[in-house]
């Protein structure tokens, strides 16, 4: 008992120093093209978001194949079917991966107006009334443009930390039993780290699209369900909106999908060097 609470305790004291450190190789990236099959996610004006999502998706992974020698790219899509949240970080956990790229396309919701097309006559209170008559008009356009990145809530991190449990190659026996606050401490010592490196992916990938000119929303926070369940660095890149007539058409063409997969690419690029120094 006494050598297991040593052990205990050097593991509770080295792993942020050991996940800080730099030095780490980055073998495996995992990208994810959003939604597909019949969950064909937003919908612009002529464009569907899972058929974007998935041309971005297999253009970064040609670049990154190209371009880092040695880096397995893997994806939980490359056809139009649908894999479940699950599916997705399981693909993910079970290659035991280094980073988890999820690609969506953002869209705002729709707004109504309404015109008066006339009047008609009821009855109210034992007499006749006119009574106006509205046509309503669905709007899904927007003006609102750019991109943003999220990282996984905090507050979601409590399943971060049992992924991290259910696939570590640690044997010690106990280490993993979530019943046992000492276990607790250490999964969440590497949540923390696992936060601190998507939030430093997510930010070298903001950089890429607004050296690009794209407007930058920023790095933002999410309970996201394919980033809680996997046991790596993950982020989600919202590369434009549907709903906006000039993203969609820039998001539906050869050079802007070419162009956001190049800034995600030299996000992961950026981030890579930096870890692996």
């Amino acid at each position: 008992m006494r050598i297991k609470l040593i052990i205990l305790i050097l593991l509770v004291t080295g792993i942020p120093y050991i996940l800080s450190a730099k030095g780490k190789t980055i073998t495996k990236i995992v990208i994810d093209a959003g939604h597909g099959g019949s969950d064909i996610g937003a919908q612009g004006a002529f464009s569907r978001e899972k058929d974007i999502t998935l041309a971005v998706t297999l253009k970064l992974g040609k670049i990154l194949s190209d371009s880092m020698k040695g880096v397995q790219v893997i994806y939980t899509r490359t056809t139009d079917t649908y894999p479940s949240l699950v599916e997705r970080h399981e693909v993910a956990n079970q290659a035991k991966a280094d980073l988890f790229v999820a690609i969506h396309v953002n869209s705002t919701p729709f707004t109504y107006t309404r015109s008066l097309q006339g009047y008609r006559m009821v009855k109210r209170h034992h007499k006749m009334v006119r009574q106006p008559i509205y046509h309503s008009i669905r709007h899904h356009e927007t003006k609102r443009s750019g991109v943003e990145t999220y990282v996984l809530a905090l507050h979601r991190n409590s399943q971060k930390e049992k992924s991290i449990g259910e696939n570590s190659e640690t044997t010690e026996t106990g280490l993993l039993d979530m019943s046992d606050p000492q276990t607790a401490i250490i999964l969440a010592q590497y949540s923390q780290a696992f936060q601190s490196k998507s939030l430093s992916l997510s930010s070298k990938i903001q950089e890429e699209f607004a050296l690009e000119g794209r407007p930058d929303l920023g790095v933002k926070q999410l309970p996201l369900e394919v980033l809680a369940g996997s046991a790596m660095p993950g982020v989600l890149v919202e590369v434009g909106f549907i709903t906006n007539t000039e993203e969609e058409t820039y998001l539906n063409s050869e050079k802007g999908q070419q162009e956001v997969a190049m800034a995600i690419y030299k996000g992961i690029r950026d981030y890579k060097a930096d870890v692996e120094k």
